[in-house]
């Protein structure tokens, strides 16, 4: 009894108000208060965290503005030279896409509304500044995106830093300013950062219209001043379709996606006039295929892991063939044949055949399009980048396959096995994509050297990321039997300060000495013949020449040109290979007779190509031309066994001989050491 009693006056205190149990209820008082001043506090920390890691990628997107803006100038001295050697300095193509915009300024029209800026600052300083200043544009986004990946923007301050250290593997905006790519590439980047915003989990849906809007405008930004968008959205298309298949996007989102491209590249394709290359593209028939068979194909995600499989397989099989069909079928009926010599050099690349023809083999031989060479990857290490980006790629390349195959078998066996390794392994949505973003751009790099610009940015924000991921450290110390809460605060914000004070002191006295180099422009025999051609030929002239060069010629003396480096388009592409045929064994009269074709006035010879070493036999440009010619090469070694000798000599080292047969239709009206300029007569 006395037991039961002293139970129940037990209970009794508990519910008695002046029992001393009463503090008890102060104490449920107080979490309260600590919640409402950890929430005040934790928004604070957000909005200063905020507030401070935005100076500091807008500081790091100016700085490297900055940087790239004072190598121009310290490499060619371009505020002392004269504006033809200005000119000049935008070489090959460069100067092609500069000469529209000058063509633009010096419009009347033009001049007296908008675009009038020479009263404040020249037109080639504000054209490179504009694109300087997009490299700010570029590398804030490349902050953001690591930043979004991460949660923390010191990852955004190391992306940053990697890709102003690894600057000769991650652009060459100071020495190709006008270049497409220099204008596509920071839209492309703020594209992959809206992407990584919008993957987010449980977005909210007014932010998640306005993230579908700025992804639309990046893309139809990229898509708009790029040539080799198509390609680009391709492989952006084909890492979202990996995703969806094995359930690690969802499905709307991505869908979302295809119609952005598709709705992208259509609004290009009018601005453009209608552009057939772009209604021909195999990104359009992609994306179209993908969409019509999620509706042919239904419960593509449901049942057992062997089901799923077959669906799997049977769903690539029908978005090939309808992406085929399609494909097919468009430029069938369009009469489309601007992207075939792409297509021929990828088959001749990979070892599908060899190939005769000229313009796949001009690609061929070039180094841009060969390769990735090795020592990139030392130069990459030099600043841990290679090996920490290698570290994290084979971390989350292990968890997605995990979380993939989990979510194709129904998950049992994989949670089993996690729950005994006690550690749970999950990939959020937005690090998948990034994750086969750099692995679908990454061989495309090591492919193709000239894209590795597009790998070796992402690269610098995946390393980053992986080395500020809480899920990542959480994880590997997990899986080594190592974590508490603070190790793993410990590793994420020590070993990236460690990595920042590393790359500061390695590299910040070669940044100085780079920028205390002082070079200038050299190219005499150039502007000699620039200024000859002002000079001395009519306003209406009309040249011919290497691509390269006529580039050079428009922007610099506004002559009417035969050919120009613009590659996208069939009727120029040939008659590019016949103007070339100045540097094939061919007679005077075939030669005279197919410039006059083109209308030309002006023939210009460069004996860098006529007496060409920089290539080695089978690619010289006079190579190309005698194999596709069906002659054989000049100098020792081996021919195709049917290529036969030519009945003429090359007509570039003939002509300067000045034999009757020559100079009865070209007239010498200027050499220097370069070039050679030759005036064809004209018969009745």
């Amino acid at each position: 009894m006395a037991d039961m009693t002293t139970v129940r006056q037990r209970r009794v205190g508990k519910g008695t108000e002046g029992s001393e149990e009463q503090p008890s209820e102060e104490k449920s008082v107080k979490p309260l208060g600590k919640i409402l001043s950890d929430y005040t506090g934790g928004k604070l920390w957000n909005i200063l965290s905020i507030t401070v890691g935005g100076i500091v990628a807008i500081s790091l997107g100016l700085l490297t503005s900055v940087y790239v803006a004072t190598l121009h100038e310290n490499d060619l001295w371009f505020s002392n030279i004269k504006e033809v050697e200005r000119e000049i300095s935008f070489r090959t193509e460069c100067g092609l896409y500069y000469s529209y915009y000058k063509q633009m300024i010096q419009a009347a029209s033009i001049q007296q509304g908008i675009v009038n800026c020479k009263q404040y600052l020249e037109p080639v300083y504000f054209y490179i500044y504009t694109l300087f200043g997009l490299q700010a544009v570029y590398v804030i986004a490349l902050y953001v995106t690591s930043w979004l990946l991460s949660g923390t923007w010191l990852s955004g301050l190391l992306a940053a830093c990697w890709y102003i250290t690894n600057r000769i593997d991650t652009t060459r905006v100071e020495f190709t300013i006008p270049l497409r790519e220099n204008w596509a590439l920071p839209f492309f980047a703020v594209q992959i950062a809206a992407i990584t915003y919008l993957l987010r989990t449980n977005l909210q849906p007014a932010r998640e219209r306005l993230t579908f809007m700025a992804v639309f405008i990046a893309t139809f930004l990229f898509s708009l001043t790029w040539q080799f968008n198509q390609f680009m959205m391709l492989i952006q298309a084909l890492a979202l379709f990996v995703l969806d298949c094995f359930d690690l996007l969802p499905t709307a989102k991505v869908t979302w996606l295809y119609i952005i491209q598709i709705s992208g590249l259509l609004l290009v394709c009018v601005l453009q006039f209608f552009n057939s290359m772009i209604l021909g593209s195999i990104l359009i028939s992609f994306n179209a295929s993908v969409l019509i068979a999620r509706t042919i194909q239904k419960n593509l995600k449901k049942g057992p892991l062997l089901n799923r499989l077959g669906k799997l397989i049977l769903h690539v099989l029908l978005v090939l063939c309808l992406t085929l069909l399609i494909n097919k079928f468009v430029k069938k009926i369009l009469n489309l044949e601007s992207d075939e010599h792409i297509f021929k050099f990828l088959k001749a690349k990979f070892g599908f055949g060899a190939t005769r023809d000229f313009d796949a083999n001009l690609y061929l031989c070039e180094e841009a399009f060969g390769l990735l060479p090795l020592n990139t990857f030392s130069r990459l290490s030099d600043t841990l980048l290679f090996y920490i980006y290698v570290f994290v790629l084979l971390f989350m390349t292990v968890a997605a396959v995990i979380v993939a195959f989990r979510n194709l078998s129904g998950s049992n066996q994989v949670q089993l096995m996690e729950k005994m390794g006690k550690c749970t392994i999950t990939l959020k949505p937005d690090a998948a994509y990034n994750l086969i973003h750099t692995v679908l751009f990454g061989c495309l790099a090591l492919s193709t050297m000239r894209m590795k610009y597009l790998w070796t940015s992402h690269m610098c924000v995946f390393a980053s990321f992986g080395l500020c991921s809480t899920e990542v450290w959480k994880l590997v110390l997990k899986c080594i039997h190592l974590y508490t809460s603070q190790r793993m605060h410990v590793m994420k914000y020590s070993i990236p300060i460690i990595t920042l004070v590393y790359i500061s002191y390695k590299f910040w006295p070669g940044i100085m000495d780079e920028l205390s180099e002082l070079r200038e422009f050299y190219d005499p025999d150039t502007v000699e013949l620039m200024n000859w051609i002002k000079s001395n030929t009519p306003n209406t002239a009309v040249f011919a020449g290497s691509m390269q060069l006529l580039a050079g010629v428009k922007l610099c003396t506004g002559r009417t040109l035969t050919n120009h480096p613009h590659y996208e388009d069939k009727n120029l592409r040939e008659r590019t290979k016949q103007i070339y045929q100045i540097y094939a064994k061919r007679s005077p009269e075939d030669v005279y007779r197919i410039l006059r074709s083109f209308g030309t006035d002006y023939v210009i010879l460069e004996d860098s190509i006529c007496y060409e070493r920089r290539h080695s036999r089978g690619c010289r440009l006079r190579d190309l031309l005698d194999i596709a010619n069906g002659h054989i090469m000049d100098g020792l070694g081996e021919n195709e066994p049917d290529l036969k000798p030519s009945m003429y000599p090359r007509f570039c080292e003939e002509i300067k001989k000045n034999l009757p047969s020559y100079t009865t239709h070209f007239i010498r009206v200027f050499q220097n050491k370069t070039f050679h300029v030759y005036k064809l007569a004209k018969h009745k």
